[in-house]
């Protein structure tokens, strides 16, 4: 067994912005229309102490269609601000403008077949989809509802329904039958959009009776639409795919006020029913606008293209790369079939210029010891879902090539976006997001709630962003939405996130704040033990866990999915105490290390790690956690304290 690689200093320079980088930005652009000659620090200030002066110039900038009225730009305050009232616009509008011969969508799967679309082609499906929606009876303020997997029938359902004024909300088939319908039976759809199955990892894998269920389960609908995936039967009476657009009729848009519901999104629904999260049409407009063109540094010409599926928000945020002018890659199927290097493979096959993942396909495609090539259009990487150590930053430098801009962000599906990420302005530090992004007014607060700087903090938004919810659905009152976000700090968004914010603005993001460590008085991010733990060759995976409560302190366990041809021997164990305690602390030295078979993560690829406590406390393992939210359901019950 090789020995364990060494550690990368956090904060360790990577990449610098050249001249020439600096001028061809976008942001920099903007920045020269404002007239702003400052840092890139100057300007964040001035966008959120200037939230109306700003988010007008984003209208105003990017020529947003629609009709911004003569209401104010934001009136109130968290939880209740408001935002251009009287503007009416509609995203399908937005989405869809520009040259229609231009490419837009790419698609692609685990198999190989490969489908492209002009603009002009998307715009007559949509146009084609939004009839047989109305001719299903769907209009404005109606639910659609999607069980699809990241399909081209995905992105074109959803826009028809947006150009209607009619609201999306979807989940990918892996999702089981029970939490489909937490999560639909909520929000009583009109029309249910299915496949009757899909392909990852080499297999095909049947859903036409759990769709029967799905649906059977949901009394407001009108209509079933099978997309014939396998080729399964379609339920009698049930139209098809080919049914709904088999009329064109002339597109046109429903133009709504900023804030008409766009899309339901849902919290992981690891315990309890999904949050159902609502967004507008005008705060995603306006926020993926200028995140996707100044922060990820998109625009026409660029190949966009994030490993997601429709059940987590970086689908949504993908597909407003249509908002940027961009191309997006659509990929249906397994990261990792046939190998590992399968994402950087396409990426170089479809001349990707951003390649968006999740942080732990990074840190694999970094122990398996890959080696990415012809990736010679690529600009930049985006990594999110879990803080990136900083090893992952310098391996991406090191193999994957010393130009690329590597944007860690962190955000989440509350707004839709990333709250700090990366600016092609400023230098890439290893495990350090450089900025606080434009409009996100974020600060570190103590446990008084007063703001601090270069420590430990929790993630806070004190002022407000227009892509925050609208609402939660079957929330008349706000009091669901205000106790998730405004219960600690009056007035103050609290997002449950760890964060460091350095002096020069830079960020670091230690995971999530309701599942921390305290030894011996001192809050301790899980992001630290991760970085030094899987760094091992002889760990796959693993799960730290720390049982105190009410002010006692508990026990501080680690639990450890060993690679393969392994074993959790003496030496291991002593050479993991002895990295935790030299390279982190004596109090980050864990009391028991176990073996389990799978670390439970979400079906978005994120750690469980407060249902397992709550498991390991006592709580009933079918009370911690939703299985069916769930990648690896089965292995829970190795966490309950009688297996």
């Amino acid at each position: 067994m090789a020995k364990m690689g060494g550690m990368v200093e956090e904060g360790a320079l990577l990449w610098e912005p050249t001249p020439d980088v600096v001028r061809a930005a976008r942001i920099t652009r903007y920045m020269e229309r404002l007239g702003h000659t400052g840092a890139y620090e100057d300007v964040w200030k001035w966008s959120v102490e200037s939230p109306a002066d700003f988010w007008t110039s984003i209208w105003d900038y990017f020529g947003v269609i629609g009709t911004r009225g003569d209401g104010p730009v934001i009136r109130g305050t968290m939880p209740d601000a408001e935002w251009f009232a009287g503007s009416a616009l509609n995203y399908a509008e937005n989405a869809l403008r520009g040259h229609p011969g231009r490419t837009a969508v790419v698609f692609r799967d685990e198999s190989g077949s490969r489908w492209q679309y002009s603009l002009g082609e998307i715009r007559e499906e949509v146009a084609r989809v939004r009839a047989g929606l109305v001719r299903l009876g769907v209009g404005l303020g109606d639910r659609v509802a999607a069980y699809v997997p990241n399909i081209p029938e995905a992105l074109i359902a959803f826009l028809a329904t947006a150009s209607l004024g009619a609201i999306w909300s979807s989940c990918s088939p892996d999702f089981g039958a029970p939490s489909v319908t937490d999560r639909f039976a909520q929000i009583e759809p009109k029309v249910l959009i299915a496949v009757d199955g899909y392909r990852y990892g080499g297999k095909a894998y049947d859903r036409s009776e759990v769709v029967r269920e799905i649906a059977g389960k949901l009394p407001t609908l009108r209509a079933t639409v099978w997309i014939p995936r396998l080729g399964a039967e379609a339920p009698d009476g049930a139209p098809s795919w080919d049914d709904l657009r088999a009329e064109f009729a002339p597109l046109e848009f429903e133009r709504v006020p900023f804030g008409h519901p766009l899309w339901v999104l849902y919290s992981s629904g690891t315990t309890g029913l999904p949050k159902p999260i609502v967004h507008g049409h005008g705060g995603i407009v306006l926020e993926h606008l200028k995140s996707l063109s100044f922060h990820q540094d998109l625009g026409e010409g660029d190949v966009f293209f994030w490993y997601t599926t429709t059940g987590w928000m970086m689908w949504n945020y993908l597909i407003g790369g249509l908002l940027a002018g961009a191309t997006v890659l659509l990929y249906d199927g397994s990261a990792a079939h046939p190998g590992i290097e399968a994402l950087w493979r396409l990426a170089a096959e479809e001349d990707v210029t951003y390649f968006g993942t999740g942080a732990p396909y990074i840190v694999a495609s970094m122990k398996a010891g890959v080696k990415p090539e012809g990736l010679d259009r690529l600009r930049g990487i985006g990594s999110t879902g879990s803080p990136l150590p900083p090893e992952g930053f310098a391996w991406v430098y090191s193999e994957v090539g010393p130009g690329v801009q590597l944007g860690s962000f962190s955000g989440g599906t509350d707004v839709c976006t990333g709250f700090v990420g990366p600016v092609p302005l400023l230098p890439i530090r290893a495990g350090v997001i450089p900025c606080r992004c434009l409009g996100a007014s974020v600060e570190s607060f103590d446990p008084s709630g007063a703001s601090i700087v270069g420590e430990v903090g929790e993630l806070v938004i004190t002022r407000p962003m227009p892509s925050m919810p609208v609402m939660f659905w079957n929330d008349p009152s706000g009091d669901r939405y205000r106790e998730s976000y405004f219960a600690d700090y009056p007035g103050v968004w609290r997002h449950g996130d760890w964060i460091k914010i350095l002096p020069d603005g830079g960020c670091v993001i230690y995971g999530r704040s309701d599942s921390t460590l305290n030894r011996g008085g001192v809050r301790m991010g899980t992001s630290e033990f991760y970085r030094v733990v899987e760094r091992f060759e002889e760990i796959a995976d693993s799960l730290v866990i720390d049982t105190g409560q009410l002010g006692q302190e508990g026990r501080l366990l680690l639990f450890v999915t060993l690679a393969d041809g392994t074993a959790l021997s003496d030496d291991l164990i002593a050479r993991l105490r002895t990295a935790l305690r030299t390279e982190l602390s004596p109090r980050h030295v864990p009391d028991e290390i176990h073996e389990v078979p799978g670390i439970p993560r979400t079906l978005s690829g994120k750690k469980l790690e407060v249902p397992v406590r709550k498991i390991l406390l006592g709580t009933p393992v079918d009370r911690a956690a939703n299985r069916d939210a769930m990648a690896n359901p089965e292995v829970l019950s190795h966490f309950a304290p009688d297996h």
